[in-house]
């Protein structure tokens, strides 16, 4: 196993992201619970952190990005996505757990890809 120079983030939505998602027209296929929404999350890899609030803060710097990355997993039609995605209500729709410690247990190379902005 290897460390990694990097701290961790694991993004999970709260009751409001679940609230939007069913409140989405023609949604009536999908039935998800806040435990199901929870349950296989988003993870960032951030830059390593001593503090907690340094990552919090680095959170908030991308939180744009973070937000609308998260709607676009559920809807890419932007015209379906709230219109408040201050960070206000970030914050009310997300949990943000920072993890400091991050193992590679493959000894392969890591691949990288840019995320298409959305």
């Amino acid at each position: 196993m290897y460390f990694v120079d990097r701290s961790v983030a694991v993004i999970k939505p709260k009751a409001p992201f679940l609230t939007w998602l069913n409140a989405v027209p023609d949604n009536d296929m999908i039935d998800l619970s806040l435990d199901a929404l929870r349950a296989d999350c988003t993870v960032l890899l951030l830059p390593e952190f001593d503090e907690p609030e340094d990552a919090i803060a680095h959170i908030d710097e991308l939180y744009e990005q973070i937000f609308r990355m998260e709607l676009a997993s559920w809807y890419e039609d932007e015209d379906l996505w709230p219109k408040d995605m201050s960070l206000k209500t970030f914050w009310e729709w997300f949990d943000v757990e920072v993890h400091s410690t991050l193992l590679d247990t493959v000894d392969n190379d890591i691949m990288n890809s840019p995320v298409t902005p959305v």
